[in-house]
């Protein structure tokens, strides 16, 4: 199991249309082959910083999704939004 954490800077005004798009796109991420969950948090002192916490079977399941025309689709609409560049994470747990 593996986990993912992505952080974006959006600019704030943008962030409604993207709380939307999450929630609209979400179950159809959640069906993706391995996802185990996905989780979005705004960040508790800068507004416009969100993240996504998901939980993937394997490196391989989170691969497959972000190859997909549905992630490429999603990433190109929100893509230009961004204040700096997003960051992202793959970790692992010692325990696993």
């Amino acid at each position: 199991m593996i986990r993912r954490i992505v952080r974006m800077h959006f600019l704030e005004t943008y962030v409604p249309e993207f709380i939307r798009l999450f929630n609209e796109r979400k179950g159809h991420i959640l069906n993706f082959p391995g996802c185990v969950s996905l989780e979005l948090y705004q960040d508790a002192d800068t507004p416009g910083v969100w993240y996504t916490w998901s939980s993937w079977q394997s490196v391989e399941d989170l691969e497959h999704y972000r190859q997909s025309p549905f992630f490429r689709d999603t990433w190109k609409s929100i893509k230009p939004q961004f204040l700096v560049p997003p960051q992202a994470f793959t970790l692992r747990s010692e325990n696993e």
